[in-house]
């Protein structure tokens, strides 16, 4: 099909008295161009990246840590501040409040640009360094952005790329039988575990490489015949050393082997799983669905139809397939290892074949790159003032009743909604919140104790949340909202003192007149 494409261009150029040399590099940078650069300059034009609430922790973490020159221990603008607490990805807040110091409020798009643009590459190199052809590159990168659509400036890219990379290089080792790549990995989990709790996947993906190489190693000594011809034994005695050091490397963090302590803890909590609905399991009522189940049933298929075993590959898809479908939110584990699978299947045992690269010449590559930049750039520039942003934000957040318990000085504690939580942690400082998106601060305890309150399960004015708080900032059309406003037992007991389009302001009945 590639042959009969370029033949097509080369025909069509010979006839406008072009040589097609010169058009099949043009028409591999216009691509790339595209392939790179496309989802970021849509984010610049619709500025998704405030939709994700528990940014703003972060945000506000990164500028603690830059204001105080170390990591936070405990809870942290949390009405639960004496309770510990390890940020796990205190070195993402880190970077975020720098590039806040540089350029405000633009850096939350920022970071979705050039993580969208940074996925895109990653892909695209990855699929070339497997042995795969250019347009297949082409296309794995763009699946990849296609299930993998809803990113968010957020610590988890930073997963998304680093267990991408540590599959391929996994991989790239058990067709080229060498151990060279998979010297990068203790240095990546070194950032790794310093960006994102995530991390515990990764390791995860290195149990079960080990797992294979052993049991693989077992089968060879019996005689086993239907091992895959394209796996080339890897002896233990050279892996061993380098996942050790891996291990190892996970330690190197502010908070040591604590970091252990309760990462499971607060990616797959008890409470997550029965309140948020991107810990809930796919529903296959969008096309990025039904494509991801037909891409892992290909998968499959292509791994079957060799006759042959090859344990690492089939161990993986079984593995991020039970995590993706079953987690909304880890979806993006199973298109992984379904693209790269797929790709070295495809490529067999050319996974290191120097000719295929020189297909892109250096220069193509220089002249992406640079057009990709300026792309990205113009993309930035073009991003609206902070005036503008902070408008946009408080279209989904309570910025106006914000200002208004500020300049009226409500008193504390504060309860309010879950979803502005963290957006509160940053735009008002001056009210610990009750609640945020920091899962593994709060426990299931507390959590559930907060959706049942909110959840019109326990009485309002019973729960210390609720009858110790000085002011109630709620969504305006919330259950609890209209209850405080309809039912004449709490209709007596609190007062609304402010109201918008999105946002309620209630305190109890015994203050408002002095509001």
């Amino acid at each position: 099909m590639n042959q009969t494409s370029n033949s097509g261009v080369a025909e069509a150029a010979a006839t406008k008295g072009i040589p097609s040399s010169r058009v099949q590099p043009a028409l591999r940078v216009i691509v790339l161009l595209a392939l790179f650069s496309a989802a970021a300059v849509y984010e610049s034009l619709h500025l998704s990246s405030f939709n994700a609430p528990e940014l703003w922790v972060h945000l506000r973490t990164g500028n603690w840590i830059l204001e105080n020159q170390t990591v936070p221990r405990a809870g942290l603008f949390s009405q639960y501040s004496n309770a510990p607490w390890k940020d796990a990805s205190w070195g993402f807040d880190l970077l975020l409040g720098v590039a806040y110091k540089l350029f405000g409020l633009r850096t939350i798009p920022i970071v979705l640009l050039v993580f969208k643009a940074a996925l895109a590459v990653v892909m695209f190199l990855l699929a070339r360094s497997a042995g795969v052809g250019f347009w297949t590159a082409v296309a794995s990168s763009a699946v990849a952005q296609v299930l993998i659509s809803g990113l968010q400036p957020l610590p988890y890219v930073f997963s998304v790329l680093m267990f991408a990379m540590e599959l391929q290089w996994l991989l790239w080792s058990r067709h080229s039988g060498s151990v060279r790549r998979l010297w990068w990995l203790p240095p990546l989990f070194v950032f790794w575990a310093n960006v994102h709790s995530q991390f515990v996947a990764g390791l995860l993906l290195l149990v079960l490489f080990l797992a294979a190489l052993l049991i693989e190693q077992w089968l060879r000594i019996l005689g086993v015949s239907w091992l895959s011809p394209r796996i080339r034994p890897l002896p233990l005695r050279r892996v061993a050393p380098i996942c050790g050091l891996t291990i190892l490397a996970t330690l190197v963090t502010p908070y040591g082997w604590r970091m252990f302590a309760n990462p499971f803890e607060a990616l797959y909590s008890e409470v997550g799983f029965k309140f948020f609905a991107e810990m809930s399991a796919l529903n296959f009522r969008t096309m990025q669905e039904y494509v991801l189940l037909l891409l892992v049933m290909a998968t499959f298929l292509a791994l079957g139809r060799g006759r042959s075993l090859e344990l690492f590959e089939v161990l993986t898809l079984l593995a991020t397939a039970a995590i993706g479908f079953r987690i909304q939110r880890d979806s993006w584990m199973v298109v992984l290892a379904a693209i790269l699978v797929l790709g070295f299947v495809f490529a067999g045992s050319r996974a290191e074949d120097p000719s295929r690269h020189r297909k892109i010449r250096a220069w193509e590559l220089g002249a992406v790159a640079g057009l990709t930049f300026v792309t990205l750039l113009g993309a930035a520039v073009r991003l609206p003032d902070q005036n503008s942003l902070m408008g946009k934000i408080s279209q989904n957040y309570p910025v106006k009743a914000c200002d208004f318990m500020k300049s009226r000085q409500l008193p504390a504690p504060l309860f309010h909604a879950y979803s502005w939580g963290s957006f509160l942690t940053w735009y008002a400082p001056q009210y610990p919140v009750v609640i945020d998106s920091r899962v593994d601060l709060y426990g299931d305890k507390i959590l559930g104790e907060y959706f049942d309150v909110i959840g019109g399960k326990e009485r309002l004015d019973a729960h210390p949340m609720v009858a110790d708080a000085g002011t109630l900032l709620l969504e305006k059309d919330s259950a609890m909202a209209k209850a405080l406003i309809n039912l004449p037992g709490l209709k007596s007991q609190y007062q609304l003192v402010y109201s918008d389009g999105i946002a309620r302001v209630f305190v109890p009945a015994s203050q408002s007149q002095n509001q």
